[in-house]
């Protein structure tokens, strides 16, 4: 796995975390999703380091590899 770095010379998240909620529309079950966070993989790929901005009291936390472009 490759990391990048920002300009500042600290390295870019390798995920993003986000709160998911599930509601009925009028075509269905929709979702709602909502960045809350960042997580940075260990060097040893053991685990991950996650920052979280806010704890959503209900859905869930759904962690997503960080892309260029935006979602």
């Amino acid at each position: 796995m490759t990391t990048s770095t920002t300009s500042n010379g600290a390295k870019a998240p390798t995920h993003i975390a986000y709160h998911v909620r599930e509601y009925e529309g009028r075509e269905g079950k929709k979702s709602f999703w909502t960045r809350i966070g960042s997580a940075w993989a260990h060097r040893d790929n053991s685990g991950f380091s996650i920052q979280i901005e806010t704890v959503p009291l209900d859905g869930r936390i759904t962690l997503r590899v960080a892309s260029e472009k935006p979602e």
